[in-house]
């Protein structure tokens, strides 16, 4: 245990030795952190007005200096590290740490992630900063929605499809964050999200409604997760999701809500609305007529804080009071949940009572935390095809190419909902260091989507004789009164306020404006395109006439398509403002496309054998509600899970030209590789590895690390072996209820082989209430030390109904070359729990079961071992 951290009883000797050498008493009950979080809540509640009640509920909760209630912001993120941060460790997306299976290496990761967040947290306090959004103590995570369909483009955030598998990784997750569970003060409050039945698509979640999930889906598949976290980690937040179950909308539903989350599995604390989803019952599920009738839904049913993009519903919850639509006995006890979840994290006390609150800034990115964010992403490389052993490359005087998209691109490897790191080892230069630097060939190739190349027009404008734009700064958002500065940009735009950097001197980092402005002489009469984003507020005017505005909180590069004439002069201008509390971010460019040739690049290639394509995709093209769209993707999601056209149009060009081709596909989701197993001669799956992901790639190529990753998600052949997007049954899903894909679920090949030998039981017959014992021999039949990950399925003899077998356990163990490891596994009762429709609950009963237990959910994988129960 770290020295920082310290157990209730030593907090309580701490407390009584500080109280008595100051002699101070103090004189009310909230006030006095020797009283238990709840007794100091329901003290202050009654102290408060029904109006800073109400307002105490939105998840910017503002200051009520007459009781010392500081404001308090319950919207932050560390998905896989702190993000919306500068100078923070940045680890694998989950989807990538799913694939090591590795639920103690998770715990790791999210303690020091916790760790980072608390420094980063007291260090701004420190400086006279205000609590704000994304740098708070409540942090939302871990998603641990099922990804049931890889078009989805959330479920890069999951822990994968498969319901045990996501419990273990989302416990490890919540107990990394929260602490010792014997601590007096909660390190991070974490949050389970989204409750429930979740996974896309996008473009419909604020009006989807799920009307025809069976029961048994809900209760073996959409819901395990979450009832472990809750019941198995004591998770502080779990949000409700934006979509309707069943007509009512997820954070109005009782069902969810009362019936299952408090009735049944006991959850005390507190249930936050996803952003703006109790606005959406009267402005797109259209369940409650007004903000009044939509705080009173929201908060019966079980909603305690709400957040918001603009406008709380909840600040109407006073006159709902008024109204006789609620009690204010009833938001007494959602008030009473937030404050008691507020005094668990030791907020309102003395940092000198609070152990977190010592820990260092020094820990931020440290030696450690670098290591451990390249364990987990060499653990997370997947190995999925490797024709002839062409891995792991030959060091030689042999030079090698390195091309595609992806290579060199360093934030595709930070994934989403991510921070910005000190340092980021992209692709192209992890390879670059096994290598001296003339042995290595890179070029980019091809572009993620596009058919085409931008020729920039940049160079070609100028404005008051000079070349270039001219750019304005304001340090209101407005562009009002005196300019800060303005000078001239020669090169297209790319600026951000990430790292503390200002736009221009003298501009502030945050509640500035921009005016960039040029004039443009068409050359020639055609079409050119406008590529742009940002982060806050951009509009883009052409001749005084508005072609694109976007006001976001990401920055999302669009493609605005526009005809200039010969001759013609152009008035181009960008507006920008920085909006929130959020970074603010700015690229633009234009010009002319031209068609891609790959001739070019074969030629360029002449005399090289071996060449590394980095591909797939980026969170700019997968991700949450994003209002872009490129063929194949929708708001976000995807509508076909191949690799993009011209990506795969490379691949042909480099198989036709006879080239040996190791693809090395970067995404947050399946893609349907079947034409990529026949263009290409090795396949690594790299997920988006995190800061250090581009190191454990090419530790991975290069044989410095072997390979041992597993798929989390099931790789289907394309999309026709995919239901309709909006349809949650089941059917047809997930390794558990098909079979035939290109790449199956827990899959994953390594440079050594292994053979899994006949098990022993120490049972073959038990009661419900039992376990089962296994012990597996591993023997490591190659050259190569590895490590192999043993799964242990269950399936129901019989069971026509339930999944053709569900993963129950499984284990990682190191192999020697040439040596052979027991793997021991035990089964608690809980993994022979199904469905059971006569009582309409989980249970265990009676009648024989399967145990296949091997390396991949493959049938030929497996291995079988029956067992019944009395």
């Amino acid at each position: 245990m770290k020295s920082y951290k310290t157990t209730g009883t030593g907090i309580a000797i701490i407390a009584a030795l500080i109280f008595s050498i100051n002699g101070f008493a103090q004189k009310l009950p909230y006030q006095n952190p020797n009283l238990p979080s709840e007794e100091r809540a329901k003290d202050l509640v009654a102290r408060l007005t029904l109006e800073e009640k109400a307002s105490l509920l939105f998840d910017q909760s503002p200051a009520i200096p007459r009781l010392g209630i500081k404001k308090f912001n319950w919207w932050s993120e560390a998905l896989h590290g702190l993000a919306n941060n500068d100078n923070v460790t940045v680890f694998p997306e989950p989807i990538g740490m799913a694939a090591s299976f590795d639920d103690s290496l998770v715990y790791k990761i999210f303690d020091a992630t916790s760790d980072e967040v608390r420094a980063k947290y007291h260090d701004a306090i420190r400086s006279g900063k205000e609590n704000r959004r994304f740098l708070s103590l409540s942090v939302w995570t871990p998603n641990v929605n099922i990804f049931r369909d890889p078009r989805w483009g959330r479920g890069q955030e999951t822990y994968g499809e498969d319901p045990y598998l996501t419990s273990r990784m989302g416990v490890a997750v919540v107990k990394g964050l929260q602490g010792p569970a014997d601590a007096k003060y909660r390190k991070l409050l974490a949050c389970a999200k989204h409750f429930a039945v979740h996974s896309g698509p996008e473009w419909s979640r604020h009006t989807l409604n799920l009307y025809q999930v069976r029961p048994r889906d809900l209760y073996e598949t959409y819901l395990p997760a979450f009832k472990s976290l809750v019941m198995d980690a004591d998770v502080r937040q779990v949000m409700c999701a934006y979509q309707r179950l069943d007509d009512e909308p997820c954070c109005g539903n009782n069902r969810l809500l009362q019936t299952i989350l408090r009735n049944s599995w006991g959850f005390k604390h507190v249930v936050v609305s996803d952003c703006g989803a109790i606005t959406d019952f009267f402005t797109s599920h259209k369940v409650s007529s007004d903000a009044v009738h939509a705080s009173a839904k929201g908060a019966l049913a079980g909603t305690d804080v709400e957040c918001v993009w603009e406008g709380y519903a909840f600040k109407s919850l006073p006159e709902a009071v008024s109204r006789g639509l609620i009690t204010e006995e009833e938001i007494d006890k959602h008030l009473l949940r937030v404050l008691t979840g507020r005094f668990d994290l030791g907020e309102m006390d003395d940092d000198a009572l609070v152990p977190w609150a010592a820990i260092p800034m020094s820990v931020v990115n440290n030696e450690a935390h670098r290591k451990l964010a390249l364990d987990m992403a060499l653990e997370s490389m997947t190995l999925l095809q490797n024709r002839n052993n062409i891995l792991p490359l030959k060091r030689t005087a042999k030079k090698i190419a390195v091309i595609g998209p992806n290579a060199e691109n360093s934030p595709m490897l930070w994934g989403n909902y991510n921070g910005r790191p000190v340092r980021t080892i992209n692709i192209l230069s992890g390879i670059q260091s096994k290598m001296p630097a003339n042995e290595v060939l890179y070029d980019k190739a091809c572009d993620l989507v596009e058919n085409k190349v931008t020729q920039s027009y940049f160079s070609q404008c100028s404005i008051d004789g000079k070349k270039g734009f001219k750019a304005t700064y304001w340090n209101n958002r407005e562009m009002k009164g005196d300019a800060v500065i303005t000078e001239q940009i020669a090169n297209p735009l790319k600026l951000t306020t990430a790292g503390q950097h200002e736009f221009a001197s003298g501009v502030q980092l945050e509640n500035f404006s921009a005016l960039y402005e040029t004039e443009f002489v068409a050359a020639s009469t055609e079409e050119i395109v406008f590529k742009c984003g940002a982060t806050g507020s951009m509009q883009l005017y052409v001749n005084g006439t508005m072609v694109r505005r976007t006001n976001n909180w990401r920055t999302l590069l669009s493609r605005v398509s526009y005809k200039v004439e010969s001759g013609k002069k152009y008035k181009i201008e960008v507006r920008f403002a920085q909006l929130n509390n959020w970074q603010a971010n700015i690229e633009f460019d234009f010009g002319k496309e031209v068609d891609i040739d790959f001739s070019s690049l074969i030629n360029k290639l002449r005399g090289i054998d071996e060449v590394v394509f980095v591909g797939g995709l980026s969170t700019l093209l997968e991700g949450e509600e994003m209002p872009v769209s490129y063929p194949g993707f929708k708001g976000g999601d995807r509508t076909d899970i191949q690799l993009p056209e011209v990506q795969r149009n490379c691949l042909k060009a480099l198989k036709a030209a006879g080239k040996k081709v190791i693809f090395v596909n970067c995404s947050g989701s399946a893609i349907g590789l079947m034409p990529e197993t026949e263009s290409c001669d090795a396949i690594l799956q790299a997920w988006y590895g995190g800061e250090s992901g581009g190191q454990a790639v090419a530790d991975v190529l290069f044989g410095d690390y072997n390979p041992s990753g597993k798929l989390p998600v099931t790789f289907y052949k394309d999309t026709t072996q995919l239901a309709g997007f909006e349809d949650y049954s089941l059917k047809g899903r997930t390794y558990r209820f098909m079979s035939d894909p290109l790449f199956q679920f827990g899959f994953g090949l390594s440079y050594t082989s292994f053979s899994i030998g006949t098990a022993q039981v120490n049972k073959t017959s038990i009661s419900n209430r039992e376990s089962i014992d296994l012990l597996i021999p591993v023997t490591n039949t190659g050259k190569r030390n590895g490590t192999e990950i043993v799964q242990v399925y269950v399936r129901k003899t019989g069971d026509t109904d339930g999944p053709l077998k569900t993963l129950r356990a499984f284990k990682r163990i190191a192999v020697p070359a040439g040596k052979r490891a027991m793997a021991n596994i035990s089964l608690p009762p809980a993994a022979f729990e199904f469905y059971d429709a006569s009582y309409g609950k989980m249970a265990v009963a009676a009648g024989e079961y399967e145990l296949l237990y091997g390396n991949s959910s493959a049938e030929k994988d497996l291995k079988v071992v029956k067992v019944s129960i009395k």
